[in-house]
């Protein structure tokens, strides 16, 4: 039937060339995007993922900011403790040179002066963003100190916070100089030097400390120091005192090697999981630029067939005038 009020090639013509233009619009829109899912219209429930994950990986990138800040405070923590490490080990061997004949004591004790303002002045400096891991100030109490070292998401959508410890206070510790309490401080602790590490006594000769900090809560015992009078016994006694700090500062030194190590892996394992996220992410979301580009040629052409089939359809009905002619 050929009707003057309803052209009906014409109309199919149209609602072809309308969803011809819908997809060409949606494809175009893709390869200016480069995404297939750039809204929760495109696919809901892709863009949700898409979005949580995207929120998760930039935390993992806070994560790793955390973790770069962390490696700077252990970095700086064990570059003191290795230079105080090596006064020490000149203090041994200054001791050691008090114990031969002939030698000016009160020379090497000066020496020995210039060495604990040594190390007084590393503890003091070993300060990184506001915190310093080998000295406690007076009226403070130290605490063991903590690295954001993972950003972790429950199957159930809930979120925590790994983090990394690092001992400070305890068996192995970094705090050379407590201020605070002497007995907290490696270098400011109290030995006996008959038995090094045992625990305090009562107050004899034979107790040493190798630094005064002049803490609030002080210790029993005599500072390691000489004279011309000072026997060799009790320069033996301060070199076991001197030994036994060393092995503490060594402990110390391989906590803080074996936490910077940690943080390394950590580091690198999170910068892999950042590029999984990545990947995962854009399979879900990201076009296929090889496929889109056909279709859109694919599209293109409809959409010139399309024109001329309306073209077509509109001009059934000229040449229809022509009967009446």
């Amino acid at each position: 039937m050929t009707s003057i009020m309803t052209n009906n090639a014409a109309l199919a013509a149209l609602q072809t060339m309308r969803s011809i233009n819908e997809d060409l619009e949606t494809t175009q829109s893709r390869i200016s995007s480069g995404y297939k899912v750039e809204t929760a219209k495109d696919n809901s429930a892709y863009w949700s993922i898409a979005t949580t994950m995207r929120s998760d990986n930039q935390a993992l990138g806070t994560v790793q900011d955390a973790l770069g800040l962390g490696a700077a405070k252990v970095d700086t923590a064990y570059t003191a403790m290795e230079s105080a490490m090596e006064v020490v080990s000149e203090i041994q061997a200054k001791l050691v040179a008090a114990a031969q004949p002939g030698v000016d004591k009160d020379k090497v004790n000066n020496e020995l002066t210039e060495l604990k303002n040594q190390l007084m002045s590393i503890a003091e400096s070993a300060s990184f963003s506001g915190e310093n891991w080998l000295q406690n100030e007076a009226g403070e109490t130290p605490a063991d100190k903590e690295i954001v070292g993972g950003f972790n998401r429950g199957a159930d959508g809930t979120v925590s916070l790994t983090k990394l410890e690092v001992n400070v206070t305890g068996t192995g510790g970094t705090i050379l100089v407590d201020k605070e309490d002497a007995a907290n401080g490696i270098l400011t602790a109290a030995y006996v030097g008959s038995d090094p590490g045992a625990a305090l006594g009562a107050a004899t000769a034979d107790n040493w400390v190798l630094i005064d900090a002049s803490s609030t809560t002080g210790v029993t015992a005599t500072v390691i120091e000489i004279d011309s009078n000072t026997s060799d016994e009790y320069i033996g006694e301060m070199f076991d005192v001197v030994d036994h700090i060393l092995q503490k500062m060594t402990t110390a030194a391989a906590n803080l090697g074996a936490i910077n190590s940690r943080i390394e892996m950590q580091d690198d394992f999170i910068g892999q999981l950042r590029d999984s996220i990545d990947k995962g992410v854009g399979r879900l979301v990201d076009a296929d630029m090889n496929e889109e580009s056909t279709r859109l040629k694919a599209l293109q052409t409809q959409q010139q067939l399309g024109v001329q089939a309306l073209s077509i359809a509109n001009a059934s009905t000229e040449n229809m005038m022509s009967l009446f002619r």
